[in-house]
């Protein structure tokens, strides 16, 4: 049975067959783009009492401490009154005022020390109702801006108490720029912000996004932030994990007809198919899906794919949806110009993820 027939066609394994993430086009409103940004479902229960800071790394309590007194200090009004009226909403809005103290802090720590944890623990620890807190990576606030619109991003967001951004890059000076300007607009409307940098996993701390890099590329906005060292050492495996061995075309196929939920599509057909949707939909995209099955993986042509790849292993990963393949290993996606170039973080990112999937879908194979 060969790849294609069996994302198209019929198969004598089953009448329904498996999904196709190629043959979506999901239309997302942008009130449903806003409201997905809370933590991943990963991160749905922890908090800072689930964090178990290292008795030999006492800047971990530490921020832990700084933390918890954070979001207990973002449970009153709005900073600035902005969009809020006297008693029963009559009377005239309240003037901004500039807000006491830092506005943002910056969670500054290797690979591996569980800023992610805390910044999860943050934003379900600020007493606000879901719809007043945003939780998204730095691709994702990126993402949102170019669906919606830089206007209108700042006004969805300037009712938010608290913005909370994972992985903060640095590796495109136009997003930046731009990132930077709609934080600026955001803290004069009195929301707090948090950040956690992105690192590069596997190379002992080697290019890690440090404080300084931060707070010189935010600009005007280092005012703002106070930064918390968070030392340790990394929970995971230092390095990258070595990829599954791929299976065959006929075992994906296979196991991709005998999985409810499961999507089966063709490598390179996907990839063309990403080109279409914008990747704030990759979300949307994965909807409802319990596996994604791919044949023929290969290397990734060039880099405005690699950038789209990159967006859907986040969100795969975010949801927990394993990866059943066949082809090239994943750890062969990228070629070493790629791995080499200014976005290595996100491509080492994306191979750590999709090999984690990759392992997670394991038991797919002979059901």
């Amino acid at each position: 049975m060969s790849s294609s027939t069996a994302a198209h066609g019929s198969s004598p394994l089953t009448d329904a067959g498996p999904l196709s993430l190629a043959a979506r086009e999901p239309h997302v409103p942008a009130d449903r783009l806003v409201a997905e940004m809370v933590p991943p479902p990963r991160f749905d229960s922890v908090r800072f009492a689930t964090y178990i800071p290292d008795p030999n790394q006492p800047s971990q309590t530490e921020a832990v401490g700084v933390l918890e007194g954070f979001a207990a200090g973002l449970g009153g009004a709005h900073a600035t009154g902005a969009g809020r009226r006297g008693f029963f909403g009559l009377g005239r809005a309240k003037a901004p005022k500039t807000p006491a103290g830092p506005r943002g802090v910056y969670l500054d720590g290797g690979y591996g020390v569980g800023k992610t944890h805390l910044l999860a623990s943050l934003w379900h620890a600020t007493p606000a109702e879901p719809a007043l807190k945003a939780f998204g990576t730095f691709v994702e606030l990126t993402n949102l801006v170019g669906a919606l619109g830089f206007q209108q991003t700042v006004q969805t967001l300037s009712n938010h108490r608290l913005l909370c951004i994972d992985e903060f890059e640095l590796d495109d000076p136009g997003d930046t720029v731009l990132v930077s300007t709609l934080l600026g607009r955001l803290v004069e409307a009195g929301v707090a912000l948090a950040a956690t940098s992105n690192t590069l996993p596997g190379k002992l701390g080697e290019g890690r996004f440090a404080a300084a890099d931060f707070l010189r590329e935010i600009q005007g906005l280092s005012a703002h932030f106070r930064a918390l060292r968070i030392d340790g050492e990394d929970y995971r495996h230092r390095g990258l994990p070595e990829a599954p061995a791929p299976f065959t075309d006929e075992q994906v196929t296979k196991a991709a007809y005998a999985t409810p939920g499961a999507s089966l599509d063709d490598f390179p057909h996907l990839l063309e198919h990403l080109a279409k949707v914008h990747p704030s939909r990759y979300g949307a995209l994965t909807d409802g899906l319990d596996a994604v099955c791919l044949t023929d993986v290969r290397p990734v042509p060039d880099q405005s794919t690699a950038l789209r790849l990159v967006v859907l292993a986040d969100r795969l990963y975010d949801r927990e949806v394993p990866v059943l393949a066949s082809g090239l290993p994943f750890d062969r996606l990228f070629s070493e110009e790629m791995l080499n170039g200014g976005y290595r973080k996100k491509y080492f990112r994306a191979i750590s993820r999709l090999t984690a999937l990759a392992r997670d879908a394991k038991g797919l194979v002979d059901r």
